[in-house]
């Protein structure tokens, strides 16, 4: 996805509207690092693309204000399968 850096930006920023993906997510999808990401939709897609940039920015805002929620799930099912290797031996 080298190349077309405003390319790049618009295609990441038009991924993460689409499918309310994380940067992480998104950054696993395209193969490249989360970094890029971020900085592709934070400061390359505002001076791109605008309108785009604020529906990426909700998308972003609402998943800030869910990961305490998503870490305390993943936290949880850690702990569910560890108990259930302990419970097999």
């Amino acid at each position: 996805m080298k190349g077309n850096v405003e390319l790049r930006a618009v295609n990441l920023g038009e991924y993460i509207v689409k499918s309310k993906s994380t940067v992480r997510q998104t950054a696993k999808q395209f193969s490249i690092s989360k970094s890029t990401v971020h900085k592709d939709v934070t400061e390359r897609l505002s001076r791109i693309n605008p309108t785009l940039y604020k529906e990426v920015r909700k998308v972003l805002n609402q998943n800030k204000e869910e990961r305490h929620i998503r870490g305390g799930i993943a936290t949880k099912n850690k702990y569910l399968l560890m108990s259930s290797k302990q419970d097999i031996h």
